[in-house]
């Protein structure tokens, strides 16, 4: 029942919070912080488990079911885990305690606020757990109501319209994947929606049914990562959320699209994904360049961070394409992981500064590094890790990337590079202009230092950060049983 729990404590938390009365706030944000703290540690000990236990196997662990949910239609409730769902457990159980303990400082409508988190975090947690694709589709809804509230009423000034273009973008792909799962479920009899039968058994439809079955599932999960040209909702999105929003939404939401296509589409089609991988992997150094290059034209913090999260998704798109290699899908992995914990520690201290400064823009400032040292120093390490600097987690993942790609695509490999060089000269020209230099002390003589609760929110992120940089083996470990068996299965 461990995965159960890990899945529904949050609604649990969800329905305590809707009975509280809302003048109560710190009992609403500490039940909500109670909530998501039971669930991390459940998916710390999940993670350990399956580490110590399960990790030398391919086979699901903490398998639950198949039970019989809805008969008339043969769906199940049906969960486990394995190498590439336990890591995206841990990630989710984590960010989502954090981003809670960074929202305190909400002042408006405390009360839907934190409910509405812990529905998100359900629905995500469900995502990554489901073996029945009646369930996976059901979680996967689940977390757009909630994401639609957190960015339409505590976001910026353009608020509405980013939550509705993630909104409509998000269902304009969710009905795609519909009708691919409706596909599935009517090509055998009996008919099943079990994810690892279905898995089996897809490569012995038709070659149409398979190709279009995989482009519909494929413009699903891209839409979600986001590949280039679906990628149009992010920055919106990114910029008005509010900042533990912004975190769940590129630590967590971005990585469902892969986890998707490494679920469901990748090993369901395999002769689909050999006539696509060099179309695939060419959307992921579009994706890589154009990401890097956009993120250098931007003035506003928020702004840049959001597009290096299209820049560095575009490295799994291009491990994904290399779909025959171990090292490339360990690489997308490793960057799934390693994005989550970087991208979402820099949002968090870009709305740490914001609460203080009340401005994003990167102009505005100089010389913060005089002012605001401890602060600095922190933003300096992310900053370092998102370039790729070796030590970090993200050199780790895109080396492997690099090395497992180049022998399926040796030019695009080497075009993809450059996506290294342009994110070292965008990040740090942010460094040089926010925090060396003079410093304006009659415009930024108040700004007060990081504090204590601030710090705690990215000090496991720093740590996870450099600990899989210099030793990443444990990661590796975890996933290589599950993501050989994957590779494997792509070669059929």
């Amino acid at each position: 029942m461990m995965l159960s729990y890990t899945i529904f404590l949050p609604m649990v938390g969800f329905l305590a919070i809707l009975f509280t009365p809302k003048e109560k706030i710190w009992t609403v944000r500490w039940l909500a912080a109670i909530f998501s703290f039971i669930p991390m540690i459940l998916s710390f000990i999940i993670t350990y488990d399956y580490f110590i236990n399960s990790s030398a196997s391919s086979a699901f662990a903490f398998v639950e079911g198949p039970f019989e949910w809805i008969a008339a239609i043969n769906v199940q409730y049906f969960l486990g885990v394995d190498g590439i769902s336990v890591p995206m457990v841990f990630l989710t159980g984590l960010l989502s305690f954090l981003s809670i303990i960074a929202s305190f400082n909400i002042e408006n409508r405390v009360k839907e606020y934190f409910a509405f988190f812990l529905l998100l975090e359900t629905g995500m947690m469900g995502v990554f757990c489901a073996l029945d694709f009646f369930l996976f589709y059901v979680f996967w809804e689940v977390m757009l109501v909630p994401m639609y509230f957190l960015i339409g009423v505590w976001g910026g000034p353009r608020k509405e319209y980013a939550a509705i273009k993630f909104f409509l973008y998000t269902l304009f792909g969710s009905i795609f994947m519909l009708v691919a799962i409706l596909i599935l479920y009517f090509s055998f009899d009996p008919h099943t929606l079990s994810i690892p039968q279905l898995i089996e058994q897809a490569p012995m439809m038709t070659r149409t049914l398979q190709m279009l079955c995989f482009v519909f599932f494929f413009i699903a999960f891209a839409i979600k990562v986001p590949v280039w040209p679906f990628h149009t909702w992010l920055p919106d999105a990114h910029v008005e959320a509010p900042t533990a929003v912004s975190v769940i939404l590129a630590g967590v939401l971005l990585k469902m699209g892969t986890y998707g296509m490494l679920r469901v589409s990748w090993p369901m089609f395999p002769e689909p994904l050999r006539y696509f991988s060099i179309p695939i992997a060419i959307l992921g150094l579009i994706g890589i360049i154009y990401g890097a290059l956009v993120s250098m034209a931007q003035k506003d913090l928020k702004k840049l961070v959001a597009y290096s999260s299209v820049s560095h998704m575009g490295y799994c798109m291009l491990a994904l394409g290399a779909y025959s290699s171990v090292t490339a899908i360990a690489g997308c992995m490793f960057q799934m992981v390693s994005h989550g914990l970087i991208t979402g520690a820099l949002f968090l201290l870009v709305g740490v500064l914001y609460d203080r400064a009340h401005t994003r823009e990167i102009a505005a400032f100089g010389g913060l590094g005089v002012k605001i040292p401890v602060y600095t120093g922190i933003m300096v390490l992310f900053s370092m890790a998102s370039l790729g600097l070796p030590g970090m987690s993200g050199f780790v993942s895109e080396f492997m990337v690099f090395v497992g790609a180049f022998g399926s695509f040796k030019l695009i490999t080497a075009l993809a590079v450059l996506g290294v060089v342009l994110t070292a000269g965008y990040m740090l020209r942010m460094v040089q202009r926010m925090f060396l230099g003079e410093f304006n002390m009659a415009k930024w003589g108040g700004l007060t230092e990081i504090n204590t609760r601030e710090i705690l929110t990215v000090a496991p992120l720093a740590v996870l950060t450099v600990a899989l940089g210099v030793y990443p083996s444990p990661l590796s470990n975890l996933m290589r049983a599950t993501l050989e068996n994957l590779v494997n299965l792509m070669a059929r």
